[in-house]
């Protein structure tokens, strides 16, 4: 066997496996998001009904309400986004 040809073997290996993507980056970070979006409008609930109840302040209410309102429309967007490149994909041309 040519010296030249397992080195070149063995840098072809080295760069695929560097090229490679992260096992689990993406899931845990679609993962977090999920995580925040959700804590976010337990918190926004929370707030709402300590308010009912006399236990919160208008002003935390307001704000909690606005954070609330804010991750819809952040997730809304995101999942518009997402079907959007949904269907420029099947678009394609095979």
């Amino acid at each position: 066997m040519d010296v030249r040809t397992s080195l070149a073997a063995q840098s072809y290996a080295q760069a695929r496996n560097a090229a490679a993507p992260k096992a689990g980056a993406a899931e845990a970070g679609l993962a977090s998001l999920a995580g925040s979006f959700a804590e976010t409008l337990v918190q926004g609930e929370q707030t709402a009904r300590a308010a009912m109840t006399g236990g919160a302040d208008p002003h935390a209410l307001v704000q909690a309400l606005a954070s609330s309102q804010l991750a819809v429309e952040t997730v809304a967007t995101v999942r518009d986004k997402v079907v959007e490149a949904y269907q420029e994909i099947l678009r394609m041309p095979i």
